[in-house]
């Protein structure tokens, strides 16, 4: 699988519209799943949660959890419902998730990950990853990374997705850890020198081409986070400078979306669980507010429609042959 270039699992924002757009800018992208707990699974609609529409393929599906043969049975669901790999959560830090011994408090038990690893491949065919951190509060070193990696890759995980900065996991909120402890690449790429067999992929901070390209030199990939989020049209730069792709306008994404907008609004899906996806679509550009503003504005009304999207375009065209 090429893991050159992915799109990060967000909560609350990777779900099935939000990769669908991001389908539609980057055809190179590896896309995953928001993360889906074992007990979310075993014990609800799995057939809901697990599905996607098909031209999000590649996909990956993100799990949390840490009891080995509940992880395995979920990866089974999985590859029965058609995703490409299984990426286990052992990056997010919130209470809520280590309540549940699940996500960064996980790195302090890397036998326990190494069983699921262990057993969720005796069960599937498809890659079984790992999401983690450099490290968590003051297990910081690179001695207790490289525990972690070995540990783990011996019960046959090759991929590693490594947020370059440690987890505080009493102290700071989610949103803080994603930006308050510092980046810290060297370490990752010191990972990818001591496990050359292993596929290295480095998330946090990657925000424009050239930071792409530095990784790219010294690793198997990168996986980009909130910037593909906030600035969505940045997957297709990357399309077009880094695979040679077609550079694409931005009104042409939208018209592209629209189909799946209105398909999902005659099953009863609201407009702006669609369109809060798009907000970012034209930002730094002319009249970008105001599209910005429409949007939110006027898609949380009940019976909104297409015309919306529409209604926003002409209010950031006008604004912007004005300015």
């Amino acid at each position: 699988m090429n893991r050159k270039l992915s799109v990060a699992p967000m909560m609350a924002w990777t779900d099935k519209h939000c990769r669908y757009l991001h389908r539609l800018l980057s055809p190179h992208a590896l896309l995953y799943t928001e993360m889906l707990t074992t007990g979310a699974l075993l014990r609800g609609n799995k057939q809901r949660l697990l599905a996607f529409n098909a031209a999000e393929q590649p996909l990956a599906l993100q799990l949390g959890g840490s009891q080995p043969s509940e992880m395995a049975q979920c990866a089974v669901f999985a590859q029965d419902a058609g995703y490409q790999e299984v990426n286990i959560n052992v990056g997010c830090p919130s209470d809520r998730v280590q309540n549940g011994r699940i996500g960064a408090c996980l790195m302090s038990e890397p036998s326990l990950v190494a069983q699921c690893v262990s057993e969720m491949r005796a069960r599937v065919d498809i890659p079984i990853t790992v999401k983690t951190r450099t490290g968590i509060d003051d297990s910081d070193t690179l001695e207790f990374l490289l525990k972690f990696v070995e540990t783990v890759s011996e019960a046959g995980c090759e991929t590693f997705i490594i947020h370059a900065r440690k987890a505080i996991l009493k102290g700071l909120s989610p949103k803080e850890n994603r930006t308050v402890p510092p980046l810290n690449y060297d370490r990752v790429y010191s990972i990818k020198r001591e496990f050359p067999q292993l596929s290295i992929v480095v998330n946090g901070g990657i925000k424009n081409i050239t930071d792409i390209q530095q990784h790219w030199a010294k690793l198997d990939g990168v996986m980009i986070g909130r910037e593909a989020y906030h600035n969505p049209f940045f997957l297709t730069e990357i399309e077009h400078q880094l695979f040679s792709g077609q550079m694409r306008d931005r009104v042409d994404m939208l018209y592209q979306f629209i189909p799946h907008v209105k398909e999902q609004l005659t099953q009863g899906v609201a407009l702006q669980s669609m369109t809060r996806h798009i907000l970012g679509l034209f930002t730094g550009q002319p009249g970008g507010k105001h599209w910005r503003r429409y949007l939110s504005e006027n898609a949380r009304h009940k019976n909104a429609g297409p015309e919306v999207l529409h209604a926003a375009l002409d209010e950031m065209t006008s604004y912007a042959h004005r300015a």
